[in-house]
């Protein structure tokens, strides 16, 4: 019932506001005609011309959030789009999701100025986060397409949908921005941007060279999270064309948060956290394990911890990243175009966590039990010790196309070649007992046991041709195709069939290294095809609709995907049995276009075959293999609205409302044909069904404000929907800020979560599973309470 009643709530408001906007406009077309398209300035574009269902937002909107708010954050305003993240900013990447239309975000593309960023996941084996590969001032425009995305994007994972992102150019005048801001936490952030400007005696060359510092504390418990960056740019005019090159270079770190379960928030509170700084009460509960473990009597632990994994010393992220490019775009002549680039990145990046589960090599445990492993000559006699997922990335690829103008038809093609060197490997490093000795926020060297560590190497190649053809007027049509083939393999860079800290009393190693993988696996279709047409009704409506077939490739990685298995023989299973996931997007709807009110209504059917599902094993901190299987298919269908209303030149509301019934069409079968877990008609994880954004907003050149209010209904974590379940939320955002023109400076205040509220953001931090009826699951993570930040910028 309730969902009927939001659904027709939200549809109701739509049409009142497209009926007044008809309304008035009607009045206003008696003696005006329509704006053009360049002479609209709402934030929100709704993609009019195109085929497919898509959105683009401006740098304002992007400036108009608390400074250094992942892009990502910002999107969570567009219809189909589900953002969640445990801090105020939407960049604190281990708790960073987002989700279109059920898919998530290892099913969906991104790519920035052409150049891909992977699958943008924590762990990631072939890109980077998106908060990492641009400083935030620097983003122009981003285009998000829910469904089918381009066919020339250079992704390998866009089933569900495709996100662009757009930077600055050079500006032709010499220039700049500083801007400083302060805020909750002690946060403070740095940025200042330099502009060359068009320099005659190089041919017109203009560049900028930009620089961000940001560090805040915990809004939890202790230490901090910063980063630093750096972005450069060049473009230089070639007659038509141009030639452009930049690099980005960013250090990331980042202290987490705990992960918790619903048990654990009822027992320790909404603001539990990691240990940090209290090094002793981590080793007391280590020993404690231990003892219980080894005496085989109940664990005693200090005040309401019941568990080991109630709380860890401290877990972190570094990662160190430089991502570069050089472009070429260059009219052959009026009727033929030309692009290319080639790009570089590479990673260096470590996960930490403080495990209990295995002491330093000079720890008292081991001694006590007389286990080989103990070394009385180590100073690490920590009960606990670091461990650490690396990553090491150094990808190169090339990317080009060209553009045949004849006229009714725009023809296209186009290449994407991408080799990725991928190194990962999990080790353990040792402390000492009296006060922790090594950086939670630095790389650690020097480890005393290699669990395990994989070379993998990924080979992708992908082409596209498509028409775009202007059949009158009224009527556009765009079919083409693209191929994409994408070839892994993996190599043991370990020595297998080693065991670290062997305890006779309980006759199991802590850690076992991982067996041998040499293996490959290739994901290929030589034939996705997409097709679609637009249809201009008159100069207020045009009609829209597509179809789109796309293929999600293997992963290249020993935390996610099949590799992740850790065993030959799965690794064998899934090449001889499974196919890589697939879907089939069929999707449709109507624009509207007035002075005072631009929209979108669209309707979508997607069919996802080949699901991979992960089950995680465990506690996240363990490290255990998932275990994966093909659930068959998912079927989604949803709706979609959204719309801009300017009463005035100054005011504007913006609403979008989305309902989306993502379902698996089958059990979970075992090889041997049991059922292993009824998902059958169950809803898809982390897919809620309403999601309604709203936002007022004034601007009068000088004073500007913003209110944004975001409702996210309930969803899943379990994949039987037993257990799990997550209340819904509402969180609303304000901005408020002056610009001083005359002296070029603005300042501004933004406020999160403005009303306090208490939320679960972040689920299937560590992995979803199939159910979860005593809520003892450590797989969600607890939203930022309100924050402020003043920021002062000035440009000069």
């Amino acid at each position: 019932m309730k969902t009927v009643l939001l659904t027709s709530a939200a549809a109701l408001a739509f049409m009142s506001l497209a009926g007044m906007a008809q309304a008035q406009d009607a009045a206003v077309n008696a003696t005006t005609a329509p704006a053009a398209a360049e002479e609209i300035t709402e934030v929100v574009v709704y993609g009019t011309g195109q085929s497919r269902q898509t959105q683009s937002l401006k740098a304002d909107d992007i400036t108009k959030v608390a400074p250094g708010t992942s892009p990502l954050k910002i999107l969570d305003k567009l219809p189909g789009v589900s953002f969640q993240s445990a801090d105020p900013f939407g960049a604190y990447e281990w708790s960073t999701r987002i989700s279109v239309r059920g898919f998530n975000q290892n099913q969906m593309g991104f790519t920035l100025d052409g150049v891909t960023l992977g699958d943008m996941s924590y762990g990631n084996y072939n890109g980077l986060h998106i908060s990492r590969a641009i400083i935030n001032e620097d983003i122009a425009r981003v285009d998000l397409s829910q469904g089918a995305g381009s066919l020339d994007s250079a992704t390998s994972s866009n089933m569900g949908g495709t996100l662009k992102f757009v930077s600055r150019d050079p500006s032709k005048t010499l220039g700049g921005e500083i801007a400083a801001t302060v805020g909750s936490d002690s946060m403070h952030r740095l940025y200042g941007r330099f502009e060359t400007g068009s320099i005659t005696a190089l041919g017109g060359l203009r560049a900028y060279v930009s620089a961000v510092d940001m560090k805040t504390d915990k809004w939890k418990g202790d230490s901090e999270q910063k980063a630093q960056q750096i972005d450069a740019k060049a473009v230089l005019p070639i007659g038509e064309g141009s030639l452009s090159a930049f690099v980005n270079h960013s250090q990331r770190r980042e202290q987490d948060y705990q992960d918790m379960s619903f048990e654990m928030i009822d027992r320790l509170g909404y603001d539990w956290d990691n240990f940090q700084p209290n090094w002793k009460l981590a080793n007391d509960v280590s020993m404690a394990y231990w003892t219980s473990q080894l005496t085989g009597t109940a664990a005693v632990y200090p005040g309401k911890i019941t568990s080991v994994d109630d709380a860890y010393y401290y877990g972190g992220g570094v990662r160190d990243d430089t991502l570069s490019g050089i472009k070429l775009d260059m009219p052959v002549s009026d009727m033929i175009k030309f692009d290319a680039q080639i790009y570089h990145h590479t990673n260096e990046g470590q996960g930490l966590w403080v495990t209990p589960y295995t002491p330093s090599p000079g720890s008292l445990i081991l001694a006590a039990v007389g286990s080989p492993s103990y070394s009385a000559t180590s100073t690490d006699t920590a009960n606990v010790s670091v461990r650490t997922t690396e990553y090491d990335i150094d990808r190169t690829g090339v990317i080009g196309g060209v553009n045949f103008d004849f006229g009714a038809h725009q023809v296209s093609a186009g290449f994407w070649l991408e080799d990725n060197d991928f190194q990962q490997a999990r080790r353990y490093y040792g402390e000492s007992l009296s006060a922790p000795h090594r950086d939670s926020l630095g790389f650690q060297s020097n480890p005393f046991f290699t669990q395990w560590s994989y070379a993998f190497k990924t080979k992708t190649t992908q082409y596209y041709a498509q028409d775009i053809w202007t059949v009158n007027d009224a009527l556009k049509v765009n079919f083409g195709f693209k191929s994409l083939s994408v070839e892994n393999s993996v190599k043991n860079t370990h020595v297998p069939g080693l065991q670290y800290g062997v305890i006779p009393a309980a006759g199991t190693a802590l850690v076992t290294a991982a067996g041998a993988l040499n293996a490959e696996l290739k994901s290929e279709d030589t034939f996705l095809p997409q097709i679609g047409a637009v249809y201009k009704l008159n100069s207020h409506y045009e009609l829209f609709g597509s179809y789109a077939e796309n293929m999600n490739a293997y992963v290249s990685a020993a935390s996610s995907g099949p590799f992740s298995s850790l065993s030959q023989t799965n690794v064998d299973y899934v090449k001889n049995n499974l196919k890589p996931e697939s879907s089939n997007t069929l999707e449709g709807g109507l624009r509207f276009r007035f002075p005072q009110f631009q929209g979108v209504a669209a309707i979508y059917s997607v069919k996802f075959d080949n699901r991979i599902l992960a089950v995680a094993q465990g506690s996240g901190i363990q490290g255990n293999a998932p275990v994966l299987s093909n659930v068959g298919g998912v079927e989604t269908k949803g709706v979609e609205l959204a719309g801009t209303y300017r009463f005035t030149p100054e005011w504007k509301l913006y609403a979008a409302y989305s309902y989306n019934d993502s379902k698996y069409e089958n059990d979970v079968i075992a090889q041997d044909g049991t059922i292993k877990a009824l998902t059958k008609d169950k809803t898809v994880v982390n897919s809620p069904k309403n999601l309604l954004k709203t936002e007022l907003g004034y601007d009068n050149g000088a004073l500007f404000g913003t209110l944004g209010v975001s409702y996210t209904d309930k969803r899943y974590y379990t994949y039987t929907n037993v257990g799990g379940e997550v209340p819904s939320s509402t969180i609303s955002d304000l901005t408020v800020g002056y610009r001083f023109e005359t002296i070029g400076t603005s300042v501004q205040l933004n406020v999160t979560n403005l009303t306090d509220e208490k939320y679960i953001s972040t689920i299937g931090s560590n992995g979803f599973v199939n159910s979860d009826a005593d809520n003892n699951e450590q797989t969600i993570l607890t939203g930022a309470p309100r924050q402020w930040f003043v920021s002062v910028k000035k440009a000069f």
